[in-house]
């Protein structure tokens, strides 16, 4: 815990944001005391804290981050002052002589724009603030983790060092913090899909793509099903479309002007350019021009779990959270203006009954057409944008403003979902597209016999299966509930005499749908419990002689040391119902 100065009260006169990005300054001052050559990249606020960016000659390790902070605080008491000075131009080039990461952000600064730095005691930054005033205010601190960062976010730039921090102006707030980074640490999908045994990745394979393992694969499988079962129940029809396709299909759609740089490169089939498809909706389109359609079969519902494959940088590969490869849940409404609004409508519901089935709360975000890179004119745009509007209205959800948030074709309402954490996550979209049924060249023949231009909706609810499975581990923190859970029941005699009698409940668990698993090999009972804990199965039925003659089970529930004897029809009766609710409770 890091304290600068003991107060009677916590005074906060300037916001969390503009404290965190003095401390910052306050940090790339103590390195360059400890580290004399230093150059220094960029120190932004952002999300919970702060960091800074510097190129060392030496590789930063945890020790020297107790170092930093000790200096920081003899600095804050030696000089507290923060100073703003104006310079020229010239002014600025020379006082950042020898540093070629600023003198580049110089660079970047329009000419007509006001140049300032920031000092305290002998150490100064090019920064348009704003900072607190003094240094030597009751605040606290804590430097947190080190990683490395592309100069600017570019690959192909140095990598630099990052030290991260954060800061608040009560010690209790940064207690708290810090108890929520742990619970962060324990809960990260990567430690948890080692623990569990979930999914792995494999250099010999490439970055960013991810391997399910068997237990990860039965709860996909379960996600899956559930999916398909909502999608049939809704009118929606399987397809099935190729991973790679001509280049020219891409290019109509608009992909390769707008998205060329996710996609990617070129391959020879036949002396003809191909992709592997960054997206699912030409192939869909392909299918819907396959032959003419009439007014009568709209809407079309068409729904695909379609693999797609997205360059992503790999400084920003996240397990299974930022990857290349995955798999979107996918879906695509073609209909009509007067059948617009409803079908949008439906998708809302659908998305509110997957999301909270999961345990999820959401806020929905109307994002409007980006300011660049996008098709279509304007009138198109803002038909699209009141037909969600409408649809939102229908079904009484309430939409935050996400301005020029949309994609590239069309507006679309965004979800983000809040997890156990409090953390949010963006997964569920709808979106609303005018445009590539132009493109495309859709028809149907309206009621009148003219043909007309169908409107084509965009959805996908999960998002991704690896980002959606990847944010359920840290949600439930690898504590699934009964119907996503690998293993749902563990049968443990207490001694070898009840192995048989065991291996029968097994049969019968299995016999009506559970995932049952009789640990019979010859161990103590104990040492089974304790496994069974660390996998987190969220039943343990333990049988000994007197359970075996009355028909009855020691019931003990995942994380609890208490055993509640019941008898065994009973406990059937009561896990069937909790599994066919698809309940995230375990009573």
């Amino acid at each position: 815990m890091s304290e600068l100065e003991e107060a009677p009260q916590v005074v906060e006169p300037y916001p969390l944001s503009t404290l965190r990005h003095s401390v910052a300054h306050l940090m790339a001052s103590a390195v360059g005391k400890l580290f004399p050559g230093v150059k220094y990249g960029f120190g932004p606020s952002i999300d919970h804290g702060f960091y800074y960016d510097f190129d060392l000659e030496e590789p930063l390790t945890d020790k020297d981050l107790k170092r930093i902070e000790k200096e920081m605080r003899k600095i804050a008491k030696r000089s507290p002052e923060l100073v703003c000075h104006s310079a020229t131009r010239e002014e600025a080039q020379e006082r950042l002589a020898g540093q070629d990461f600023k003198l580049e952000a110089l660079e970047l600064i329009p000419e007509d724009e006001a140049l300032t730095f920031y000092s305290h005691g002998d150490w100064e930054d090019l920064c348009e603030g704003p900072h607190i005033d003094r240094l030597d205010r009751p605040f606290h601190f804590k430097l947190l983790n080190l990683a490395g960062a592309y100069w600017r976010g570019d690959e192909h730039n140095p990598m630099l060092q990052r030290i991260y921090g954060t800061a608040f102006w009560s010690e209790e707030e940064l207690k708290q913090h810090l108890e929520f980074l742990e619970e962060v640490k324990q809960r990260d999908h990567r430690k948890l899909g080692t623990d569990l045994d979930l999914f792995s990745s494999h250099a010999e394979a490439g970055s960013g793509f991810v391997f399910w393992h068997p237990n990860l694969g039965v709860i996909r499988r379960e996600i899956e099903n559930f999916w398909w079962e909502l999608h049939t129940k809704g009118g929606y029809k399987p397809v099935y479309t190729p991973h790679v396709s001509r280049e020219n299909l891409f290019a109509v759609s608009g992909h390769l002007e707008n998205y060329g740089d996710m996609m990617y490169a070129e391959m020879a089939i036949d002396e003809l350019p191909y992709r592997v498809k960054p997206m699912n909706c030409p192939g869909h389109i392909l299918i819907y021009k396959n032959r003419g359609r009439s007014y009568r079969e709209l809407p079309l519902r068409w729904a695909e779990l379609g693999t797609v494959y997205r360059y992503e940088r790999s400084g920003v590969l996240h397990g299974m959270l930022r990857v290349r490869g995955f798999t979107q849940d996918d879906a695509h409404v073609f209909c009509t203006p007067d059948q617009l609004a409803d079908e949008i409508a439906r998708v809302c519901a659908l998305v509110d009954e997957i999301l909270t089935t999961f345990g999820f709360k959401y806020t929905a975000y109307l994002a409007t057409r980006p300011a660049d890179k996008t098709i279509g004119d304007d009138e198109v745009w803002e038909r699209a944008t009141q037909a969600l509007r409408e649809a939102a209205d229908k079904q009484g959800l309430e939409l935050v403003l996400d301005e020029g948030g949309g994609a590239f074709y069309g507006p679309k309402i965004d979800y983000k979902i809040k997890d156990a954490l409090g953390r949010e996550w963006q997964n569920s979209t709808i979106q609303c597209d005018f445009n590539l049924p132009e493109r495309f060249d859709l028809v149907y023949t309206d009621n009148d016999g003219l043909q007309k231009r169908p409107i084509m909706v965009h959805r996908a609810i999960l998002g991704s299966l690896e980002r959606f499975v990847g944010v359920l581990i840290e949600h439930f923190g690898g504590k699934f509930p009964l119907w996503l859970a690998p293993t749902q029941v563990a049968i443990i005699p207490i001694r070898e005499e009840q192995t048989e009698y065991c291996r029968g409940l097994e049969e019968k668990l299995t016999a009506v749908g559970f995932r049952a698993e009789g640990m019979l090999a010859p161990s103590h009972m104990n040492k089974k419990i304790k496994e069974a804990q660390q996998r987190q199965v969220p039943f343990m039925l333990i049988v000994g002689q007197r359970e075996m003659e009355e028909g009855t089970i020691a019931l003990r529930r995942r994380g609890t040391r208490e055993q509640v004897e019941m008898r065994f029809d009973d406990f059937l009766d009561m896990a069937k119902r909790l599994l066919d609710q698809r309940s995230p409770e375990l009573s």
